[in-house]
């Protein structure tokens, strides 16, 4: 059993379960806490990597994650008609022990945290909803928490997972990183998936953005546009599959056919990109930040959950090494800081040249750096 005191995670979203579980295969104690009572998420999908699942499998639960999506076969990249230009098939990815992943698989948001949570309880980490901080106070040998619920308790480390507006980054670095709008949104639907459809697709050609879809499950798949919002605008709530069939307007191949599916506006799901990047230590004494808190980018290279469960690996290795708190902060920051502003940056180049193409701007190669750099060892 590690003898390291309990540690606090702020935050019960990906970053953050993963962390828990990490700790807890490490032999750490450590509890979390979750702002909202209902702890669930917004239905949609998302695509992952090999790298994501060799990380998750070091957290017992890639099995889950494969059984629960859908492993496709890679992307092909269209033009807006929807003529094929390029066929890139995925690269499976080996892990621990020889143990090989998929390169490519979908599943939805809702589906991946039932897979953290029902793990985080099955293994009886304390878990309490509806409760978050209220005062840190970081005392050097430890650190004195308050609670909203009133209560208080001390920690050897307090672990901020609390997401892309992060409370616990405020705490550290005051006003100095907020996220910033990048000038695109994204917009996603579930529809049905064709019994054919086993690669992903992205239809590129229109000024400032792409649309594709992606298989999630056997009988799901789910339609995603990025593009410009000037402005960054708000949509009433009623208003949002007629601005999301408006959007996929002009594209070909089974888009069209998907647009149709579009007709429940409380089952679109719409969000600004915005990105915030801590370019300075991720923590300050007993205090940290990770995942979304610490790198929330774009999603145009699909790794933004890969991150977050990587560093929740790394986390786990550096503080069961038994060395000082300090110590293992400053060699998890070390192994992570590069890799994922290297991926992040690249995540927010893309975008930057789908809205501002340069002479110079070469996605298909920047993509391929990042595939390249994600499957190194982390």
């Amino acid at each position: 059993m590690n003898t390291l005191n309990k540690i606090l995670i702020i935050g019960g979203g990906i970053g953050g379960l993963s962390t828990a579980l990490s700790l807890h295969r490490k032999g750490i104690p450590c509890e979390v806490v979750e702002l909202r009572r209902a702890w669930d998420v917004y239905h949609v999908g998302i695509g992952v990597s090999g790298n994501f699942l060799r990380a998750l499998s070091v957290l017992g639960v890639a099995d889950k994650a494969l059984a629960a999506g859908f492993t496709f076969h890679g992307m092909v990249v269209c033009d807006v008609a929807g003529r094929e230009l390029v066929r890139a098939p995925s690269a499976r990815l080996s892990g621990e022990n020889g143990q090989e992943f998929p390169g490519d698989l979908g599943l939805t948001r809702p589906a991946l945290h039932e897979i953290l949570t029902r793990e985080v309880q099955s293994l009886g980490i304390p878990v309490r909803v509806g409760v978050t901080f209220t005062e840190i106070d970081d005392r050097g040998d430890h650190v004195a928490v308050s609670f909203t619920d009133g209560s208080r308790s001390d920690y050897a480390l307090v672990v901020g997972a609390d997401g892309a507006y992060s409370k616990v980054r405020s705490q550290l670095y005051g006003d100095r990183y907020v996220p910033r709008f990048t000038g695109q949104g994204v917009w996603r639907y579930n529809v049905k998936r064709p019994p054919d459809c086993d690669w992903g697709h992205i239809h590129k050609g229109k000024p400032g953005g792409a649309a594709g879809y992606l298989p999630l499950t056997q009988d799901t798949m789910y339609v995603f546009h990025v593009g410009a919002e000037p402005g960054n605008p708000r949509f009433p709530e009623d208003t949002l599959a007629e601005e999301l069939r408006h959007r996929l307007e002009g594209f070909g191949g089974r888009i069209p056919a998907i647009r149709e599916q579009i007709v429940d506006s409380r089952l679109v799901v719409y969000r600004p990109l915005e990105t915030c990047l801590v370019r300075e230590r991720w923590f300050k004494g007993r205090v940290m930040v990770l995942g979304d808190a610490a790198h929330s980018a774009t999603p145009h290279v699909g790794q933004g959950a890969a991150m977050a469960v990587e560093d929740a690996v790394v986390l786990g290795e550096e503080l069961s090494l038994g060395t000082s708190v300090p110590d293992a902060l400053e060699r998890f920051w070390t192994r992570r800081y590069d890799r994922v502003l290297f991926v992040a940056g690249s995540s927010i180049q893309l975008g930057e040249w789908e809205q501002h193409p340069t002479p110079d701007a070469n996605p298909p190669a920047l993509m391929l750096q990042v595939f390249q750099r994600v499957a190194e060892p982390i």
